[in-house]
């Protein structure tokens, strides 16, 4: 069990211990894949972590683009979060309903945002419900509360620049998707896209940094995985995936490790195995 540490993970301890904290704010950021036959807004409404706002990673989103779910314009993320009564002053504590799947995606957003005190809960709702924690169906009530961004434009890239990394070696690209996928040996879940990788990225599957239980594994035990699969960890990273949903485990990981230097790929497998130009690997390498 690593220690707590509101800027990155905590424990349903933690959680348990400071849910009525006044500038406690909970998000339920629940996400399923296209196809799973999963209404995560049906899911939240029908009983949550009390005090829990529903985020929802589709629709606080930029809207204008083809692609699912990228990275809202800055004035519509302060809009949305002051609907949401989360702002300036208020420890962030987000979770899912799978473990640690979406949750750690609005983890990176919010980083991203400039907001620094936020964590995703260990484990998720599957724990707080397994250890008989409490849960409601209510809405919670909302007071306005302003946000200040700060955008970290470091900490997000586009095709140019993961294009011009994989051809310069200079970052490490780091797949979260499964090994299948990243060998290009399955087709891809939404249609229309090339099978296979990023050429020069590496492969940590996000399920190897999770225990049985939908914890996460140690800061110690994580970073030996990066090695194991051949990450040059002195390099900065980029993580991608098949939307830039799961990519944010792996930054959460590296971050709980101590390396800081990572971004993700907002349009990851979505855009680039659309896109006939872009070259594709298959294979391990």
């Amino acid at each position: 069990m690593a220690a707590d540490d509101p800027k990155t993970l905590v424990s349903t301890d933690w959680l348990a211990t400071h849910l009525k904290d006044p500038d406690l704010r909970l998000l339920d950021a629940s996400w399923h894949m296209p196809g799973s036959d999963r209404d995560a807004r049906a899911e939240y409404d029908a009983g949550h972590i009390p005090g829990a706002r529903f985020f929802d990673i589709d629709e606080i989103s930029d809207l204008r683009s083809p692609l699912p779910h990228m990275v809202p314009p800055v004035e519509k993320f302060m809009s949305r979060m002051r609907a949401m009564g989360v702002g300036d002053g208020h420890q962030v504590v987000v979770y899912d309903s799978v473990g640690i799947f979406s949750a750690a995606r609005v983890w990176w957003l919010f980083r991203l945002m400039g907001q620094m005190d936020i964590a995703v809960l260990d484990g998720g709702l599957p724990k707080w419900l397994a250890e008989d924690r409490p849960t409601e169906d209510l809405p919670p009530i909302i007071r306005d509360r302003h946000m200040t961004v700060r955008r970290q434009n470091h900490m997000v890239k586009d095709v140019t620049q993961v294009s011009a990394a994989s051809k310069l070696v200079d970052h490490e690209i780091i797949d979260a998707r499964a090994a299948e996928r990243f060998r290009g040996e399955v087709p891809e879940p939404r249609e229309g896209l090339r099978s296979g990788h990023i050429p020069g990225s590496r492969n940590v599957p996000f399920g190897e940094l999770l225990n049985a239980d939908g914890t996460m594994k140690s800061p110690e035990a994580t970073r030996e995985i990066f090695e194991k699969a051949g990450v040059d960890l002195s390099k900065p990273a980029i993580t991608t995936c098949g939307s830039g949903v799961t990519a944010a485990i792996l930054s959460l990981a590296m971050e709980r490790f101590g390396k800081t230097d990572h971004s993700l790929y907002d349009g990851s497998w979505s855009e680039w195995g659309q896109f006939p130009t872009l070259p594709v690997a298959t294979g391990d390498q």
